[in-house]
């Protein structure tokens, strides 16, 4: 039986030691949270996600671009 600590094996974010994106999970502080309903353009903010911000044209949530 193998222990929990096995090197190599299946980690918390994803096969391997190093799986996922990171400890902070994020793309980095530039960048543009983009409406996919019309295409507007919005720079994103440092520390607040795309999808929690709502499109000032049309109020569609945003994405990361």
């Amino acid at each position: 039986m193998l222990s929990k600590g096995t090197p190599g094996g299946p980690g918390p974010r994803g096969p391997g030691p190093r799986g996922g994106r990171g400890p902070r999970g994020g793309r980095g502080p530039g960048g543009y949270c983009v409406c996919p309903a019309c295409g507007t353009k919005v720079p994103h903010t440092p520390g607040v996600p795309c999808n929690t911000v709502t499109c000032p044209k049309c109020g569609t949530r945003m994405v990361r671009e």
